[in-house]
């Protein structure tokens, strides 16, 4: 057995609906410890779909309540609509109302602030990218510029993927913009030299939300189409952006409890592909087999030193 250390962190990963891979995975790693990832976790940070998880388990949802929320409302937030069936000619794919209704019925009037003073108090950490100032933004509840930001205006901002979202107040867009849509490396610097945490006697919990099958063929690339490479490049950017935060973390806190759990996909499943709902449940299962695995059964070889085939 491989249990936790004193002081646990969590960061979770972009991904749209995919995010549902770890709310199932975190629901079973619930059914397990017989509590709430909130009872064990004082740091949560989160990327677009993963700002939504970790916001939820700073305020003291479980897994489950997550679970739900993204099969019932997913299809609501990624609705089939005349915007969706006439993009690329319109401007973003979907209405941002129901994210906003689902996001508000989650977390109501809370203020990032509300974290830090409540019992016990969690650092939670959004990442999002600011246009009118051209940088990346880390929404914290201890910083004085953070505490009286909406908990929604944060996450909303977050998860606003260019093209599918209106921009939030016309500057704030997805987090994964920049270098972040696996925000490990985030926590790790949150945890030591914020929290000053001590690295022996903390675990970082780093949760992907699916790594799609890549296919290539040589021959093709002299004969792409602009569009063709837009596609492309964004999927390797992203990919690379998610390898360099691991990477960055076991570089540079290598005496941190550093876990990285993350599932290969088998078919390509897009951030709004609610159809795949009852897919990524199964994934979630995989994930959520990973952890057990790793923490109750370290004859596996699943650990952060001799990584099974499926984590990374």
């Amino acid at each position: 057995m491989k249990p936790f250390r004193k002081n646990v962190a969590i960061a979770i990963d972009g991904g749209g609906i995919r995010g549902l891979i770890v709310t199932h995975a975190l629901s079973i790693l619930e059914d397990k410890l017989g509590l709430p990832v909130h009872a064990i976790a004082r740091l949560a940070a989160g990327t677009s779909t993963g700002s939504i998880i970790a916001a939820a388990i700073g305020s003291g949802m479980t897994a489950h309540e997550l679970d739900s929320l993204y099969i019932t409302l997913g299809p609501k937030v990624f609705p089939t609509t005349w915007r969706k069936l006439l993009f690329p000619l319109t401007r973003y794919k979907y209405p941002d109302e129901p994210l906003h209704t689902f996001l508000k019925a989650a977390f109501g009037e809370k203020r990032m602030g509300d974290y830090w003073i409540s019992h016990p108090p969690t650092d939670v950490v959004i990442t999002l990218y600011d246009l009118a100032e051209n940088r990346n933004l880390f929404v914290k509840p201890w910083k004085d510029e953070y505490v009286d930001w909406p908990v929604i205006r944060a996450v909303q901002g977050s998860c606003t993927v260019p093209t599918y979202f209106p921009v939030v107040e016309g500057r704030y867009i997805d987090g994964g913009v920049g270098s972040y849509a696996n925000p490990s490396y985030v926590a790790a610097y949150e945890a030591r030299i914020i929290l000053e945490w001590d690295p022996e006697e903390t675990t970082l919990l780093s949760f992907g939300t699916g790594r799609e099958p890549y296919y290539f063929d040589a021959h093709r690339a002299s004969r792409f189409w602009p569009w063709d490479w837009l596609s492309r490049i964004f999927g390797v950017f992203m990919h690379s952006a998610e390898d360099q935060q691991v990477h960055l973390v076991e570089t540079f806190f290598d005496k941190l409890d550093f876990r990285r759990f993350q599932v290969d996909l088998l078919e390509p499943i897009g951030m709004d592909d609610v159809d795949f709902i009852p897919r990524l449940v199964e994934y979630g299962e995989q994930m959520g087999a990973m952890i057990l695995d790793d923490i109750f059964d370290d004859s596996m070889g699943n650990s952060p030193e001799k990584p099974a085939a499926k984590l990374v």
